[in-house]
Order: C-alpha cells, then structure tokens, then sequence
C-alpha cells in the first residue's frame, strides 16, 4: 500500500518524519510530491497510490479521476474546500479532515499579525497597544476561541458573532456578543475573521460592512481568500485610508484593481501578504 503526502507548500520536516515512521511502521510505502508546480505533476504521483495526506492542494475531479487506487484523502487542517467531494464520493474515495490540529498556531498566526499591524509593521516609529482595544471575532470556534483566550490575555476587549454558537456560551467565556454583526464592525478596532468559505460567505465582507469600522479599524484574515470581495475592499481604502487589511493569503491575482494594489497597501500600510511557506516574502518577519 503507498501512502502519498502531496504539499506545494511543504510540511515540516519533523511532521514528515513522524508521517514516515507511522506509515512505515504499518508496513506501507511512503511518497512524497513537494513544491510541485503543475497539476499533471499530482496527476503522475497519484497514478498508483492508496492513500494520499494533502494541505490546501486541490483535490480535483482530474485528480481522483488520475488516481485509479485511492481510497482515502485526509485534508490537513479544516474544511473540504480544496477537495471534490462529489468526485470523491463517485469514486467511494473516503474523504477526511483534521478539524482543531492547527488551530493554535492559527490563532497565534491573527494575534501576530494584529501585532504587526499595531506597530506600524515593525517599521521605525511609534506604534499602538492592542490593550484597551476591542476584538471582534467573526466565528467562535476552535480558532475564535483561541482568539479570544489570548486577546484576552493582552488587555483587550473581546466581542464575537457567531449565530451557530449560544449568546450564553460566548458571555460565560467573558465575550461581549452584539446583536447583529454591523454592531461589532461599528465598534471594534480589530475584525478576526474565522469564518468558512460557503455560499453564505462568499465575498460577505465587503465595503459596506468594513466601511462601519471605527478610524483606525483593521480586518485581520486567517480564513478563507473567498470570503473577502476584493474589488469592493480595494475601492473601500481607496476612499478611507485609515483603515488595514492584514491576511496570510495571496489575493485573487485576476482582480482588476490589483495592479494598483502594491501602491495602496503602501499608502495604507498594509503589507504584502504574510504567506507561511519556505519562500521568503517581503516583507519578512524578523527572527525572534
């Protein structure tokens, strides 16, 4: 049986070991496909194999259609969104996800950049504290959660929206929980976004509802790409250059008005996006 873990952006070396000696310890054969750069190169690797371990690789139609042996796909991290469930489904290939594995470092990930943004992003000259300011979590899930814990921690201000999660549940926690989800943009310096890509999120954030945050305001996003409209976002800083957007996600690169982008994050300063791989990105976070 072959195991493929299949990462364009590449596990650690510690999380491949530990793959390895399990998989290996059960007898099976692992493969590995990092920084592969073109579909017909995940299309050659899951030729043959049983199992395959992706990040947020897409799992196309094309893909299981390529993979005549695959069982099992585990997605690690939250969500089903890189993977063709109806295709998966067709081919009685059993999809998983590891929903709370990487949450922490997520959650660290937004307080971080909330950090990043506060202090001018590192760059000479004064700055802001977060404590006193107010957080406001869009979900309050593993990640919100984790959010909130520790924003509390720094002296914040913790508010939260989360339909699916009980009023009574978020305040036993020490959140405040507004009554509509413009009340918490209206009144937090900083949006946390944790919400899922879906039909009902899709481009939600958008001008008008950054446009009620506070002088100052800035959205940090460690969720989705999808969830933000970009061009209404972009048009928005255009007219209100107070206001950041913080995110560890490379924007949409067929947005029209992004090629304007750099100077307007500039203006603004909002940086280039954080993104978490092993390819330095400017600016870079300096070693601790």
């Amino acid at each position: 049986m072959k195991v493929l873990v299949a990462t364009q952006k590449p596990f650690a070396k510690a999380a491949v070991d530990g793959i390895r000696a399990i998989v290996e310890k059960a007898g099976y054969e692992l493969v590995l496909l990092e920084k592969y750069e073109t579909p017909e190169e995940l299309y050659a690797a899951v030729a043959d194999v049983d199992a395959m371990i992706v990040r947020s690789d897409k799992v196309t139609a094309q893909v299981v259609d390529a993979a005549k042996n695959l069982k099992v796909v585990v997605r690690a991290g939250a969500g089903f969104d890189n993977l063709d469930l109806a295709a998966c489904t067709a081919n009685n290939i059993v999809a998983m996800n590891t929903p709370g594995q990487n949450s922490n470092a997520v959650a660290e990930l937004a307080l971080g950049m909330m950090i990043y943004m506060a202090r001018n992003t590192f760059k000479p000259g004064t700055g802001a504290e977060l404590k006193g300011k107010k957080v406001g979590i869009q979900a309050y899930g593993n990640v919100g959660r984790l959010v909130a814990e520790k924003a509390r921690a720094l002296g914040m201000d913790v508010w939260a929206f989360d339909p699916f999660v009980p009023k009574e549940k978020m305040e036993a926690e020490g959140v405040v929980v507004p009554a509509t989800l413009e009340d918490m943009y209206k009144n937090c310096n900083y949006i946390s976004l944790h919400i899922p890509a879906n039909d009902q999120t899709k481009k939600s954030i958008n001008k008008a509802l950054v446009g009620l945050m506070p002088k100052g305001g800035c959205v940090i996003n460690t969720a989705r790409k999808e969830v933000i409209n970009e061009e209404e976002l972009i048009a928005l800083m255009t007219e209100r250059e107070d206001l950041k957007y913080c995110t560890d996600i490379a924007p949409d690169a067929s947005s029209t008005n992004l090629k304007n982008a750099s100077s307007l994050r500039r203006r603004n300063r909002v940086p280039k996006p954080l993104r978490l791989t092993s390819t330095p990105v400017s600016p870079p976070l300096p070693k601790l």
